[in-house]
């Protein structure tokens, strides 16, 4: 994964820059945001943002893996998992990208 790594940090720093709110008003908006999307998925609430896409858990069953290194098989329990679901805006635009298109 080459690149640079998006981080709450730079996120406060593009809102400060893009909408002219303080520093602190900008990682203080950008908490909040992530807060309520933590909190609705935490209520398996569906978080969906336009031109995005979605976020959302679903419950996993029980079943049976094995250990790579023993072959033995081992129950995995159930357990809750983030999914998103990109939208097709985002795929084009990363598609784009990839063809020599804007990578910002």
């Amino acid at each position: 994964m080459a690149g640079k790594t998006i981080t709450r940090a730079r996120l406060s720093e593009a809102v400060y820059q893009e909408v002219g709110l303080s520093r602190n008003e900008s990682a203080e908006l950008v908490e909040a945001l992530l807060d309520e999307i933590v909190r609705a998925l935490a209520h398996d609430e569906v978080v969906k943002i336009s031109s995005f896409g979605t976020f959302s858990v679903r419950q996993k069953g029980e079943r049976v893996g094995r250990n790579p290194k023993t072959g033995e098989e081992v129950p995995i329990l159930p357990r809750r998992v983030l999914v998103f679901r990109p939208s097709q805006v985002l795929k084009t635009r990363i598609n784009e990208g990839s063809e020599g298109g804007r990578t910002d």
